[in-house]
């Protein structure tokens, strides 16, 4: 369990505290001290030179009679600091699982002290530059040389450093029921010139794009006896990311007022751009004069969009 009173420090507690041996030396730095009782006498608190890891600069704090303000008189207190932070902008945060060592000079291993869970990821920003262990290590155990750790008052630390990269994104989806400018008003002349498929122009609803699709002879079951209506989406074209919409389409009788219109739901993709009705209207009806919907060669189709998703990525 973390705990801590300092702006700047936050240390494990023994609870908290894996310890274990492996041959293999430290990845990123070590600090060898001769000298250590000298060391010890003559100053509290001892700062590594400052080393590279992950990108960023980073140094070691070593409490040779342990760190008082935290309560850890009678062990050796170490933790690895972040330097050079008025360099990073502002509202940072790094991310970092980090292992410290001291060397067993007997057995030729490294005795590794990690959290308890070995995953664990401590959050460095401005108002935490420091993490580490204010009881290390028991200074009893530390000194005495059948441990292997000070060996003719010498010793050696180290530490490993993995910073995690923050290459994700956001995905923020929200929806919008009764967006503004909702409809979209085809008006096709020529309407028996058209070829075996036509787009409208495309127009926008709630920042996402749209577009109306006629087959006007009918795409698929009863092609050659039905108009086909679509509704269909210009983000999938370029994105893998899924669009909904609650939509009417609609051709208008320009006589009667007796419109047809069909009403469907969808999540528009990459792989199902497009969505509506192969057999939106007989095409007997639609070519039958009295019915209004064929007027001087001139078809009018409409879109309305009822409800929409708005889907932003931050990065």
């Amino acid at each position: 369990m973390k705990s801590g009173d300092s702006a700047t420090t936050n240390f494990c507690d023994e609870l908290s505290i894996t310890r274990s041996k492996r041959h293999l030396p430290p990845t990123h730095y070590m600090l060898k001290i001769e000298s250590f009782s000298i060391l010890s006498e003559t100053a509290e608190k001892y700062e590594s030179g400052v080393f590279e890891a992950g990108g960023h600069k980073w140094r070691l704090s070593l409490y040779p009679k342990g760190n008082k303000k935290m309560n850890g008189t009678g062990h050796i207190s170490l933790y690895l600091a972040l330097v050079e932070t008025e360099n990073l902008p502002l509202g940072w945060e790094i991310y970092v699982n980090f292992k410290l060592f001291v060397f067993d000079q007997i057995r030729d291993k490294y005795l590794t002290i990690h959290d308890a869970d070995d995953s664990s990821i401590q959050r460095f920003h401005d108002m935490k530059t420091e993490w580490g262990f204010t009881k290390f290590l028991p200074l009893d155990t530390f000194n005495d040389v059948s441990h292997g750790y000070l060996v003719n008052d010498c010793c050696l630390f180290g530490v490993e450093v993995f910073v995690h990269k923050h290459s994700g994104k956001l995905e923020c989806v929200s929806m919008t029921k009764k967006p503004d400018n909702c409809t979209l008003t085809w008006k096709i002349e020529n309407f028996s010139a058209l070829d075996e498929e036509s787009y409208s122009q495309e127009f926008t609803v709630a920042d996402s794009q749209w577009k109306i699709l006629v087959y006007p002879k009918g795409n698929s079951i009863g092609k050659a006896k039905v108009i086909s209506v679509y509704l269909c989406s210009c983000n999938c074209l370029l994105s893998d990311l899924k669009y909904f919409a609650e939509f009417k389409l609609r051709i208008r009788d320009q006589i009667n007022k007796n419109h047809v219109e069909n009403t469907a739901k969808h999540w528009f993709s990459k792989s199902l751009k497009d969505w509506g009705f192969s057999q939106f209207l007989l095409l007997e009806n639609l070519n039958d004069a009295s019915k209004g919907f064929l007027v001087n060669d001139t078809l009018i189709v409409e879109a309305e969009i009822m409800a929409v998703s708005n889907i932003k990525l931050i990065a």
